[in-house]
C-alpha cells in the first residue's frame, strides 16, 4: 500500500515532505511488527538490542554509557532497561574494575541462549520484507544519506 493509501493524503508540500512523512510512518510500522514480534519472548525491541549489544562484544564487559552509544533507540533509559534484563538472567551487571562508579555489562549463557533461539525467527522476519538484496542495499545506501 502507498503512504498515500496508508495516510489519507494525496498531496505533499515537496517530494521530501513524503520521504520525511514516509520515513516515520514506515518506522512507526516497523516499531509496532517488532513489538508484536519480541512479545512472545517476554522482551522489548530496545532490551533485544541491549542483548544484541552485549553478544558482539564476545564475552568482554561493555560500560552503560557505551551501550546507550551503541543503541538504535537514543532516547532509551539504558539503566532501567538492563536492570530488567537482569531480573530475567540475561545478563549481569558489576562494578567497573578500574572504575567503581562505572557499571560493566556481560551477558549471561541465558541471554545467549535466548538470543540464538531468536536468530531463525528473526532471519524468517527479514526474508518476508519484498525488498530485493539490491533494492535493500540502495534503501541502505538513501538512509544513510539522509542522515548526513
Amino acid at each position: 500500500m502507498s503512504i498515500e493509501e496508508d495516510i489519507q493524503q494525496t498531496k505533499f508540500a515537496s517530494p521530501q515532505q513524503k520521504v520525511m512523512i514516509n520515513v516515520l510512518y514506515t518506522s512507526s510500522w516497523l516499531n509496532g511488527v517488532q513489538t508484536r514480534f519480541f512479545k512472545g519472548y517476554d522482551l522489548t525491541p530496545q532490551q533485544y538490542n541491549i542483548l544484541r549489544i552485549l553478544r558482539g562484544q564476545q564475552g568482554e564487559a561493555i560500560t552503560l554509557n557505551d551501550i546507550s552509544c551503541r543503541m538504535i533507540d537514543k532516547m532509551s533509559n539504558t539503566s532501567r532497561l538492563v536492570e530488567k534484563l537482569r531480573l530475567k538472567g540475561l545478563l549481569e551487571r558489576n562494578p567497573g574494575q578500574e572504575d567503581r562508579r562505572q557499571v560493566e555489562v556481560n551477558i549471561t549463557q541465558k541471554g545467549i541462549h535466548l538470543l540464538n533461539e531468536i536468530d531463525g525467527p528473526i532471519m524468517d522476519m527479514h526474508a518476508t520484507m519484498e525488498l530485493s538484496n539490491e533494492e535493500a542495499e540502495t534503501l541502505n545506501r538513501l538512509l544513510d544519506k539522509l542522515r548526513t
